[in-house]
């Protein structure tokens, strides 16, 4: 028996796939900008230059001690993008 929500199913996929395409060369776009405050009409978008530190969980677990969870630590520096709307909430 053949379902037409299969079809729609996919057709959505396939749009939502596009939409990622569209929406991470924006923030590509934005983020190669630099930090700072970007406004458009109706939202603003704030990149930030934040770090982030990470474990690594296999020696962490093979070890508990404070200075080799201290020593273990991964710090990884990125751009983080936050989309406002003029409310000052955010929006997405």
């Amino acid at each position: 028996m053949k379902d037409h929500r299969v079809n729609k199913l996919a057709k959505v996929r396939a749009e939502i796939a596009h939409l990622k395409e569209v929406e991470a060369e924006y923030v590509r776009a934005l983020k190669e900008s630099g930090p700072g405050t970007y406004e458009g009409e109706d939202h603003y978008v704030v990149v930030s230059d934040v770090e982030r530190k990470t474990l690594d969980m296999k020696a962490v677990r093979k070890k508990l001690s404070r200075q080799f969870i201290q020593a273990n630590t991964k710090v990884n520096n990125s751009l983080c993008l936050k989309l406002f709307g003029y409310s000052k909430k955010e929006a997405a």
